[in-house]
């Protein structure tokens, strides 16, 4: 049975549709984020779930219940904020300690568990400390450990890690899909960040305007985005409308071969950038692809390992490619493309 199950929720705030029958299954242990741009209905979605806001039609399941008319402190569902929202006039151990206090658990069985639970996170010793004096990861470490207290039968993360920095954040959120491993914890987190919900998540949801696009693992996901939607959401550029033929589609940018089995037919292509291959003379001068000059570099990946090339082709609009640092062309050089099926999408046709 699926710990949360949305049965065709829609949310409705005046004539503007936030969540469109949506349809929804959380599995017991599963992680699952959604993920989105703002105004996508990632948010509502999990408001809807803690019964922060009444669906207009559709139904809300935990554990096999109807939350019909369930108010939000008896759905057993956990919530934590991106803001932390600690009381600042309550140490570490009485901000772990509230949600058990408030069902009326016995003193010696509460701090037992805020101890377990500050160990856990890792924030030991900290219970008479004021959380003003914490730094802001330490405070989400409260935050979780807070949530935890009462065993929700599922806990919701609501931009989770959206407030601290870079490294903290990438941190953090590996920590968290091992303790959640760990204690097997039921997960439904929002984010607007790729990176956070593909290190968290078992599976990806990806909204647009109030409905799924796609729903997959990461991997899944991430090598096979359903529409154009997804591919520029996920920071894909070279996106053009083509039309397959057998083997090769049709471009902008000249052929470009496809994977085996794309039907033929109109269809949105994208060639990932790793797929825009630098082939002939170092000058461009000569040998065989498309020509292009480099237009401009930045360094990406572990380490600063590979280059992204901003390239702008003979004909078709600007592509962007991938390769190794020792042997990226400066700006201005002249070279050649060719392109790698391997690294080809056929997506639906772009609508009207």
């Amino acid at each position: 049975m699926a710990s949360l199950r949305l049965e065709a929720v829609t949310v409705r705030y005046g004539g503007r549709t936030a969540l469109d029958a949506v349809g929804l299954d959380v599995a017991e242990h599963e992680i699952v984020c959604v993920l989105g741009p703002s105004g996508s209905g990632k948010s509502t979605l999990l408001r809807v779930v803690a019964g922060l806001v009444d669906p207009d039609a559709g139904r809300v399941l935990l554990a096999g219940r109807d939350q019909r008319g369930v108010p939000p402190h008896r759905r057993g569902v956990g919530l934590m904020f991106q803001d932390h929202q600690l009381f600042p006039t309550r140490d570490v151990g009485g901000n772990v300690a509230f949600g058990l206090r408030m069902r009326g658990e016995p003193r010696g069985r509460t701090e037992a568990r805020v101890d377990e639970l500050l160990e856990l996170v890792g924030l030991p010793g900290t219970r008479r400390r004021p959380v003003g004096t914490l730094s802001g990861g330490e405070q989400q470490r409260v935050a979780l450990a807070r949530a935890l207290a009462p065993r929700p039968g599922l806990l919701m993360l609501d931009e989770p890690l959206g407030q601290l920095d870079r490294s903290l954040r990438e941190r953090l959120v590996v920590e968290l899909r091992l303790l959640f491993r760990r204690l097997g914890t039921t997960v439904l987190a929002v984010t607007h960040d790729q990176g956070e919900a593909f290190a968290l998540a078992d599976r990806v949801v990806v909204m647009e305007a109030g409905r799924i696009a796609q729903t997959g693992s990461p991997a899944e996901v991430w090598q096979r985005p359903a529409s154009e939607f997804v591919a520029r959401f996920l920071g894909f550029t070279n996106i053009v409308p083509a039309t397959v033929r057998g083997r090769t589609a049709d471009t902008p940018w000249g052929p470009v071969p496809v994977p085996p089995g794309a039907p033929d037919g109109p269809c949105a292509l994208l060639v990932r950038p790793a797929g825009v291959r630098l082939t002939g003379a170092p000058d461009g001068a000569s040998g065989e692809g498309l020509p292009c000059t480099v237009t401009a570099r930045t360094l990406r990946g572990g380490g600063f390992s590979e280059i992204s090339l901003l390239l702008e082709p003979e004909r078709g609009p600007a592509l962007e490619a991938s390769c190794p640092l020792r042997s990226a062309p400066e700006p201005g050089a002249a070279v050649r493309v060719r392109f790698a099926a391997d690294d080809v999408v056929v997506l639906p046709p772009r609508t009207a």
